[in-house]
């Protein structure tokens, strides 16, 4: 992705854009020197202050304790001089820029020719990335050379701590619940600060949630004209400044190396040590080994997870007829070929920066390339980037599972403070206690246990790992169907009911029997009685020391399977579709003509009453339903519930779109699915939600391979069976991807003709038996696929 002039308007944007990020570290894409700027700086997983949430009307149970990411020490900051004057960019007279984010190399590349007002001409260079590899550093290259004349250059290289420099508007309370919060008070309590030679340390400890750390810079120079260094640090910045009298043709370069250790428990002075250490290794091998390092770790994460499309050269015949949408339409889109594949990779390598060091915390809704949502993780890590971890990255799907389970005892605190048995997962958090403050579309959000069972589900099955259902997944799906069943109640109807919850749809809150999280409860029961079925047979002294820690008595998981099998699903058979809840179809329709473009979301221009007694979704309910449960719905009746929903959908959260073009895809609304891809493709590269200078939104980035594979190619897994059922956009020509399961690559490549499939050798987490072959079923075709064979099934054929 390519910049090819400054423009001051976008600076926020590209700053989400250009992020860095390896999962743990993220670095916002500002310019080295500092100015113009929106939100510059880096962010770390878990790294965050907390404050008490003040309500004007308490009540018991409420969430006490708001988190919110802050920013660490900014590292980036390089500014340059010449001749005195600044390198200011919307000022500069700029005869060449252009800025690309390389997403092969995994760096941000800048380069430009400044033209100073006596004629003298400057050539600057930058690089940046943030280790893949090594998830404290990262680390900067900043070349100067004088083109026409010499001059004297000066260079200033910063640690500053901008968290505390910034600013604090706390009078003004954000109205967009998207925003993070601007805390009152000062976040970072110096504890060190040193500097020496081209070295500068600081350390912190966080004022109300404790937690330490430890930073610092590392500066290497390369001047064929003398120079002259100066280094400083105070509480709040540490600073090396570089000056050089250059002569013309020469060339400097300064690489700076970054390195933070953040701790919940050790000194912050012990941090600086780590980070000293740190500082010494990355240093002494130098910028080429991280960047070389980079792009070998990038064409190993890009053999699994590239997709690729060929467009058709041909226009498309008519699509197939699709519901008249009554919100805001999604704009149809016609790629081109680069810009197609640049769109598709981009939103891939978002997921992949943002989930390569994952273990140490989860994956927030931004990833950390800003601070929307306050940094907070929610259900997105397990519905919509779990899918890609679990096929393209299954070591890291692994890794945020055992962070799900490490959450799990306060899991339990919270059922035990709502009055249910078992464990209630946070809707939104950093330390695993609830963080939201807005119940009614925060806890009621119960779906959530049953999202997290779904993803451990998805990957057990595609991946053979059954040491994680031994290790800890039996005692999540242990907790979390207790919780069902203690939340739920047998009805005068003899049906198991599940009240006062609220579903993906946040547009419609605290209802009876919501259709999609009484599906997710239902496999969440079931498969908890399996595994643990199955625990006890395979794993007797395991299923022992469980059932003896957790109190697990006989009989719970008969009852579990009772509840399932007696579970009600709402289904009105006059329209034959899934209604949203046991009441939805009760409401008053939602007047879309009354309602102009300017007043979407919904959530920033009515009050929430308004909203929830009104037939209008923020975003795809029952049609999730229909692709995280397809196997319980009709074809006919996914088709009518997609003819009925899409068109009160407004699409508010960037959740909805990539939903949406998948359930158009499945049955058949070729020019629907294409536009909610483009929609979804877009999200912040177009920034459609007009929030992307808060930071990428993740999900939808993963929502964006989820189309394309779950979408287009018809991928479906459910209970662990592949199936291929592809639904080729009538302008693409071909679509590849490749799926790790057990332990084997598939490759697949789907056109309009014919699926072709190909199994490489083994790689990645699986079972102790690594699987020999692959099974799928495409197009109704049951295929097997050996380790290092290919098969091919022709798609006329099945048509005919």
């Amino acid at each position: 992705m390519t910049e090819r002039a400054h423009d001051p308007d976008l600076v926020g944007r590209t700053e989400t854009l250009f992020a860095l990020s390896n999962g743990w570290l993220g670095l916002r894409g500002a310019h080295e020197e500092g100015r113009p700027a929106h939100e510059p700086g880096m962010f770390i997983a878990g790294l965050h202050e907390t404050w008490p949430i003040e309500y004007a009307e308490d009540a018991y149970g409420l969430a006490k304790t708001g988190q919110t990411i802050v920013a660490a020490p900014d590292a980036s900051l390089l500014k340059l001089y010449v001749d005195d004057d600044p390198l200011y960019l919307p000022g500069a007279q700029l005869l060449d820029y252009e800025r690309a984010l390389d997403l092969r190399a995994g760096t941000l590349v800048r380069t430009l020719t400044w033209e100073l007002r006596d004629g003298k001409q400057v050539r600057v260079r930058s690089w940046r990335l943030v280790s893949l590899q090594h998830r404290h550093v990262a680390a900067f290259r900043y070349e100067v050379t004088l083109l026409n004349a010499d001059a004297p250059v000066v260079l200033s290289s910063a640690l500053l701590n901008r968290q505390d420099a910034t600013p604090r508007d706390v009078a003004a309370a954000a109205a967009d619940p998207r925003t993070t919060k601007r805390l009152g008070h000062r976040v970072f309590e110096p504890a060190h600060h040193a500097a020496a030679g081209t070295r500068v340390l600081l350390g912190y400890r966080l004022a109300r949630s404790g937690l330490t750390l430890g930073c610092g810079v590392e500066h290497t120079v390369a001047s064929p004209d003398p120079y002259q260094l100066e280094v400083s640090a105070s509480a709040d910045r540490g600073n090396l400044t570089l000056t050089v009298d250059a002569t013309a043709g020469t060339t400097l370069v300064v690489d700076k190396f970054a390195a933070y250790h953040t701790s919940e428990q050790v000194p912050a002075a012990e941090l600086v040590v780590r980070a000293a250490r740190t500082l010494d290794r990355v240093a002494r091998h130098g910028w080429d080994v991280l960047a070389d390092a980079q792009r070998a770790r990038l064409d190993e994460l890009w053999d699994r997870a590239d997709v690729t499309v060929a467009l058709a050269a041909a226009q498309p015949a008519d699509a197939a007829p699709r519901p008249q949408l009554s919100g805001p339409e999604p704009e149809p889109k016609a790629w081109q070929p680069a810009e197609l594949a640049q769109a598709i990779r981009w939103n891939v390598f978002q997921v992949l920066q943002a989930t390569a060091q994952t273990g140490h915390g989860g994956v927030p809704a931004k990833g950390l390339t800003g601070s929307g949502y306050e940094g907070h993780y929610f259900w997105d890590s397990e519905v919509y980037v779990n899918p890609f971890l679990t096929y393209c990255a299954p070591r890291a799907a692994r890794n945020l599972l055992a962070f799900r389970y490490r959450m799990l005892d306060k899991a339990r605190d919270r059922a035990r403070e709502l009055g249910e048995q078992g464990a209630l997962f946070p809707w939104r958090t950093i330390t695993g206690e609830e963080a939201s403050a807005y119940y009614q579309a925060g806890t009621a959000q119960y779906h959530i246990n049953a999202d997290v069972a779904h993803a451990l589900a998805k990957y057990v099955r595609a991946t053979g790992d059954d040491g994680l259902l031994v290790e800890f997944g039996a005692e999540i799906l242990l907790e979390t169907a207790r919780l069902w069943v203690s939340l739920g109640f047998y009805g005068r109807d003899g049906a198991f009911h599940l009240h006062a919850v609220t579903g993906p749809d946040e547009y419609t809150a605290v209802v009876n029997d919501n259709t999609f999280t009484n599906l997710m409860a239902r496999r969440n029961l079931r498969y908890a009685a399996d595994v643990l079925a199955w625990l006890e047979r395979s794993h007797p002294q395991r299923f022992a020391q469980l059932a003896a820690a957790t109190g697990l008595e006989p009989g719970e998981q008969a009852r579990w399977r009772c509840a399932a099998d007696a579970m009600f699903v709402p289904f009105d058979a006059a329209l034959g579709i899934h209604p949203q809840d046991a009441h939805f179809l009760d409401l008053e329709p939602w007047d879309f003509d009354a309602v102009p473009a300017d007043r979407y979301p919904l959530l920033l221009h009515y009050h929430p009453l308004v909203i929830y007694r009104s037939q209008v979704c923020k975003q795809a309910d029952v049609l999730l339903a229909m692709l995280l449960a397809g196997d319980e719905f009709t074809l006919e009746c996914k088709r009518r519930n997609v003819d009925y929903y899409d068109p009160i959908t407004t699409g508010d959260s960037s959740l909805s779109a990539p939903v949406q073009a998948i359930a158009a895809a499945e049955v058949g609304y070729d020019d629907l699915a294409q536009r909610h891809f483009a929609a979804a493709a877009l999200t912040d590269l177009a920034d459609v939600h007009g929030n992307a200078v808060d930071g990428v939104h993740v999900a939808s980035a993963g929502g964006v391979w989820m189309t394309l594979v779950y979408g287009f190619a018809g991928l479906r897994d459910h209970d662990g069976t592949l199936s291929l059922t592809p639904q080729l956009p009538a302008t693409w020509q071909r679509l590849t991807f490749t799926l790790a399961v057990r332990g084997l690559l598939l490759r697949v490549a789907v056109s309009h003709d014919a699926v072709d499939l190909a199994v490489d050798a083994s790689v990645g987490r699986a079972s102790a038996a690594a699987a020999q072959q692959v099974e799928v079923v495409v197009a109704g075709e049951r295929m097997v696929v050996p380790a290092g064979t290919q098969r091919s099934v022709s798609l006329r054929a099945s048509a005919a």
